[in-house]
């Protein structure tokens, strides 16, 4: 348990987490607009501070060099290093280009490339690419195609997932050594928004099959995706309607007590109705 005093709880809801490996550190971000940085080894709170203007939404670790990259809905998505010799943090940049809520952040490192990719309210997803050398991040562009807020991403080798609150999942692929996305598909996933996806690498006797893809979404359903890239076809397989779901859907909650939302949710955004209400 970690110890329960003013000065190492958040004022507000906690939104995020995410762990770095290497120092043995859980960072927490808050709707109190700090980041708080926990260590494991004794449970102790060893630095706090604030990070945005506005709701912490995502915090991602980049498990090479131990950066912290966070997104708000100030519009900004910030990077942060850890002081040498210190538990403290330091601000190295700030990245924004829009001046949109920021929703959620992956990031895709390898030996030969580091991209940085954050999902906004006005549904596109930006993405910066780190410079070798300077070890700074460029705007390489943006990926455009929701046509809602996206709410969640996760990236595995040159693979994106982004869920968002049109129902909807894209597979974006990027093109090796370069920084064009393609969409590969759309999966017409969820009676409702998507809130959180999370993907793996389908491995059969140390060879790479596939990926799976697990998403959950305000309809109360949790699905599991089976997805192969075909790389003669550059495309994915498919069946009727999109990408085949390998599990049965499981209901977390009964209908009657939280209704399920249907395809109308879609209708009610398009004219402007607020479909939670």
């Amino acid at each position: 348990m970690f110890p329960r005093t003013t000065r190492a709880r958040h004022r507000d809801c906690i939104s995020c987490m995410a762990y770095n490996h290497a120092e043995g550190l859980l960072y927490t971000g808050s709707w109190d607009r700090t980041v708080r940085v926990w260590r494991i080894s004794d449970n102790r709170c060893v630095d706090s501070f604030t990070a945005h203007e506005d709701n912490i939404n995502a915090v991602v670790v980049n498990q090479d060099d131990g950066c912290v990259f966070t997104c708000s809905s100030d519009g900004s998505v910030k990077i942060w290093r850890r002081v040498y010799g210190q538990s403290s943090h330091t601000l190295t940049m700030t990245l924004k280009f829009q001046p949109s809520p920021v929703n959620a952040l992956a990031l895709s490192s390898s030996t030969n490339s580091c991209f940085l990719y954050s999902g906004s309210s006005d549904g596109f997803i930006n993405f910066w690419e780190k410079e070798k050398m300077s070890g700074r991040f460029n705007h390489g562009g943006f990926l455009q195609g929701h046509r809602f807020a996206v709410l969640c991403l996760v990236a595995i080798e040159k693979l994106v997932f982004s869920g968002s609150e049109d129902t909807t999942i894209r597979v974006w692929r990027r093109e090796e050594g370069s920084c064009f996305h393609e969409c590969l598909a759309v999966l017409d996933a969820h009676r409702g928004p998507v809130k959180c996806l999370a993907a793996s690498l389908e491995i059969e006797k140390v060879v790479v099959m596939g990926f799976l893809v697990y998403s959950a979404g305000l309809d109360q359903t949790f699905k599991v995706w089976r997805i192969k890239i075909l790389p003669e076809e550059k495309e994915c397989t498919h069946t009727q309607g999109g990408m085949e779901p390998i599990d049965t859907t499981v209901k977390i909650t009964e209908y009657e007590t939280s209704p399920v939302l249907s395809p109308s949710w879609v209708e009610k955004k398009l004219q402007g109705d607020n479909p939670f209400h």
